[in-house]
């Protein structure tokens, strides 16, 4: 099957970042057919020029490639019917495109699943958060089959200003999640810094405007600094998508039995904030839990 031309691209799952992320293709001039099961953020993409599905069953018998943008396997598996007769039928011939982060394993099981069913499927977790799928610079890790993923890249681009291919599923996977630990440990790590520098009396908009210019600068401690100088917690990614996204690290590290001092110290951070009730805050709000146990001290 050749990519998609005369029909529609499907789009399931409208939340935080897929929102974004479906306005990027109709603003590339993308014929889509959205479906969310929050039907308010359907009508936000069908004010944008998008076409709106009565259900998902509507986006397979019309699409013949579909973006998945939700929320786990679990909510997927619902999608699609996984493990009934729907299931087979809504694949079949067509290209699944999974930008969301499930667990590796799954990922693989669910790849397996729509090649027997006469699907084809590739993996492209995506690196940033809201601003950036706003921008459109998202970086997608693309796993699957050499022409399949060749086949989506021009769907890709209209969203991400990068698309790495690492490979068969699950490696798409994988390198999202090793990006992760590096990303995650530096937003824990200015977290930190922060609560040392204010702890000792200094001004908070000089120690960003320090990091700023200094070697270790980027976008990632640019946006997060400024959140903080700003006490601003709005989430561009919140800390139980965090929290979600660091456990499947550390399983993944477990099966591998590989070493993870460094993001099992995060997990547990990321953990403490939640439970102190940020878990729709910005992960920035780690912070919260480093005061806390500070103020244990």
């Amino acid at each position: 099957m050749t990519a998609i031309r005369s029909a529609p691209v499907g789009f399931i799952g409208l939340g935080a970042m897929g929102e974004p992320m479906a306005l990027n293709l109709v603003k590339a001039g993308t014929p889509l057919l959205v479906w969310n099961r929050s039907p308010a953020k359907s009508a936000i993409l069908g004010k944008a020029g998008a076409s709106v599905a009565n259900d998902a069953a509507e986006v397979f018998a019309r699409c013949e490639m579909v973006v998945f943008m939700l929320v786990d396997g679990a909510a997927m598996d619902t999608v699609l019917g996984r493990g009934t007769r729907a299931f087979a039928d809504g694949v079949k011939g067509r290209t699944l495109v999974n930008m969301a982060t499930p667990a590796p394993e799954y990922s693989k099981a669910l790849a397996a699943d729509v090649r027997a069913a006469g699907g084809r499927f590739v993996e492209a977790p995506v690196s940033g958060s809201r601003k950036p799928a706003e921008a459109g610079q998202l970086v997608a890790m693309v796993g699957g089959e050499p022409d399949v993923v060749e086949s989506v890249r021009p769907l890709l681009a209209a969203m991400c200003r990068a698309v790495i291919a690492c490979g068969a599923v699950p490696n798409g996977l994988y390198m999202k999640l090793a990006v992760n630990v590096f990303l995650t440990a530096v937003v824990t790590g200015l977290a930190e810094a922060a609560h040392f520098a204010e702890r000792h009396g200094l001004d908070l908009a000089e120690f960003v405007s320090a990091v700023d210019v200094g070697p270790l600068a980027s976008d990632v401690s640019r946006v997060k600094g400024a959140k903080l100088v700003a006490h601003d917690f709005a989430a561009q990614a919140s800390i139980s998508n965090v929290v979600e996204n660091v456990r499947l690290i550390t399983a993944a590290a477990r099966d591998a039995s590989i070493a993870s001092p460094l993001i099992d110290i995060c997990y547990a951070l990321y953990g403490e904030t939640k439970a102190l009730g940020h878990g729709s805050e910005d992960m920035i709000a780690v912070i919260r839990a480093i005061e806390k146990r500070t103020a244990k001290r």
